[in-house]
């Protein structure tokens, strides 16, 4: 049974709870190169480098032959990009809608409470510019965020917050503690702070009482604190179900496409650099990263995991725990896909007695009493030798073992080696709070870089999570629609059959009424394949099909039609 939803020259929204309707735009086509799909070439001259660095100062395994593809990984690489659907974005939101809204940014403390701020560093100003743009679309603004106070000490009420926002935004922001918010204050300025989520219990636990209470009064929900997304909170995803529009800030949005970047292999050589430690964790997401790079460089702790159980001897201490078993399903992958796994010979290491006493050691050779502080000086001429044959590359988590207050230069010299290839038209990306520091001090082409600061959201996509953050948004259709090369005559009254199936009632439609256009929304591709081929054999210029989820797309579908939407059908299965 065919049920009518609606019958207007304005389209309202009916697949949640919104109770006003509103116009959404499109994103532009993103469209992602297919995955896995290597240099051979390189491959070949890489293994030879490789064989001949065994007598350097990098320890290698290399798996020769021919490389072969892994299916199941290939499937798994594009679960993965499953995992970040298309959603609604501020900058494609109708701006002349914010006039007079209510809206409340979720901000991200890390970027806009520090002490310091590069305005070079695009996810800072990118944060900032969410905020200001809502401020000069005329919206009334209510930002709320959370921060831990032993960190922000200088911040000892809620006052001081505001005044601090007040300076980066440049304009007032005013500080409210009460909830309901006492829409009064919007009288005296268009912006207002509230106390930090962290003194609220049901803030962690999502509830759905606080989430409810964030959105008394508010129209249009914007999340920009990116660093957030991986976690289930009241602010990020139970207030999405009160508020008639939820969207990406503009931080957040160019965070989600940094994701989507780290995870495409349109540019070859790509390489990964991994410091830090906890093998055992992120096992998962570095196997995924086997299947989607050309070579892993380990210059962290995990590097002696990694020997260890390529049958390297290293220093048993130095070995992660219960993490063997993941390197060797790691090493597995990398075998099955022909790529090499390099980790470093040599380290800078301090002396546990005598701090300030250092020396290097090989990696094989670290006499007990002494620790890794750093990668040495050969594995750095190794690595910058690597890095001269790469087009894409990412360095994840600090490259140091533990902080030490000598200078050595392992660290920068590494930076300024990524900075002097982003510098040739290098893709490169960084993760990770360190790391994006560090590259911070000496790079003069740090716009250039894809830096994504919270290493903890990165990780958790790499394995293959859902992040709640992204999903509680309001989704949009990937692709602009060319409405004028669909339809004949693209002003004529548009009918959207929801769930169209095999598209008999569309087809008969359009043969009826030339006066008409008509668009049928299904998931089942095969379906709209042959609806598409029956519209070409029939000649039909006013109908046409897509394959979508409606569900989520519909509003982002027919809001650019040219032409009025005049009624909405959906296929409804009964019984009996």
């Amino acid at each position: 049974m065919r049920q009518l939803l609606l019958c207007s020259a304005q389209v309202t929204p009916f697949f949640n709870s919104f109770h006003r309707p509103v116009n959404i735009l499109k994103l532009p086509p993103q469209r992602l190169c297919p995955h896995f799909s290597k240099g051979a070439e390189f491959r070949e001259k890489f293994f030879i480098w490789l064989r001949l660095s065994m007598r350097g100062s990098f320890l290698a395994e290399v798996y020769a032959g021919n490389a072969t593809r892994n299916k199941t990984l290939t499937c798994a690489g594009d679960n993965l990009l499953g995992n970040l659907p298309y959603v609604q974005t501020l900058r494609t939101f109708p701006k002349e809608e914010l006039l007079n809204k209510v809206v409340l940014v979720r901000f991200d403390s890390a970027l806009l409470l520090q002490e310091q701020h590069d305005w070079r560093n695009q996810s800072f100003s990118n944060a900032v510019f969410t905020i200001r743009y809502l401020l000069e679309a005329r919206a009334r603004i209510l930002l709320v965020s959370d921060w831990n106070e032993k960190i922000y000490s200088r911040f000892l009420d809620l006052e001081s917050v505001a005044e601090h926002l007040s300076a980066v935004l440049n304009f007032k922001v005013k500080p409210e503690t009460c909830i309901p918010f006492n829409m009064e204050c919007y009288e005296k300025t268009n912006a207002i702070v509230y106390e930090n989520l962290l003194k609220f219990k049901g803030e962690v636990g999502n509830s759905s009482k606080l989430a409810e209470l964030l959105s008394s009064g508010v129209d249009i929900f914007v999340n920009d604190s990116f660093s957030q997304s991986h976690k289930m909170l009241a602010s990020t995803v139970g207030i999405t179900r009160f508020c008639y529009a939820s969207l990406a800030g503009f931080h957040f949005e160019q965070s989600l496409y940094r994701l989507r970047n780290a995870s495409d292999t349109c540019r070859q050589p790509y390489i990964a650099i991994i410091g830090g430690s906890n093998l055992c964790i992120k096992a998962p997401a570095l196997r995924f990263l086997a299947s989607i790079c050309d070579g892993l460089v380990f210059v962290g702790m995990m590097s002696f995991t990694i020997m260890h159980a390529l049958g390297f001897s290293v220093p048993l201490n130095m070995v992660e725990k219960g993490a063997l078993k993941g390197a060797i399903d790691l090493i597995h992958v990398a075998k099955d896909r022909g790529i090499p796994i390099l980790c470093p010979k040599d380290f800078w290491c301090t002396n546990e007695q005598l701090s300030r006493q250092v020396e290097i050691f090989p990696a094989h050779r670290i006499p007990e009493g002494w620790a890794p502080v750093d990668v040495g000086p050969s594995s750095l001429d190794e690595i910058g030798s690597l890095l001269t044959k790469c087009k894409k590359l990412i360095w994840i988590g600090p490259v140091t073992f533990k902080s030490f207050s000598q200078c050595i230069d392992g660290v920068s010299e590494v930076a300024r080696m990524i900075n002097k290839r982003c510098a040739i038209d290098c893709d490169v990306t960084i993760v990770g709070s360190t790391a994006c520091e560090t590259i911070m001090e000496g790079s003069r082409s740090f716009a250039s870089l894809h830096v994504i600061e919270n290493a903890s959201v990165f990780w958790e996509f790499l394995e293959g999570r859902k992040l709640p953050g992204i999903l509680a948004l309001d989704r949009a259709y990937p692709f602009m629609i060319n409405w004028m090369s669909i339809f004949g005559k693209p002003a004529q009254p548009l009918i959207v059959d929801i769930g169209s199936g095999n598209g008999l009632f569309l087809l008969e439609m359009g043969k009826k009424r030339k006066d008409l256009n008509f668009l049928g929304l299904e998931m089942n591709e095969k379906l709209v394949r042959r609806c598409l081929l029956s519209l070409h054999q029939f000649q039909l210029e006013n109908g046409h099909f897509i394959a979508t989820n409606a569900t989520s797309t519909f509003r982002s579908i027919v809001s650019t039609y040219p032409g009025e939407v005049v009624l909405v059908s959906i296929q409804v299965w009964r019984e009996g």
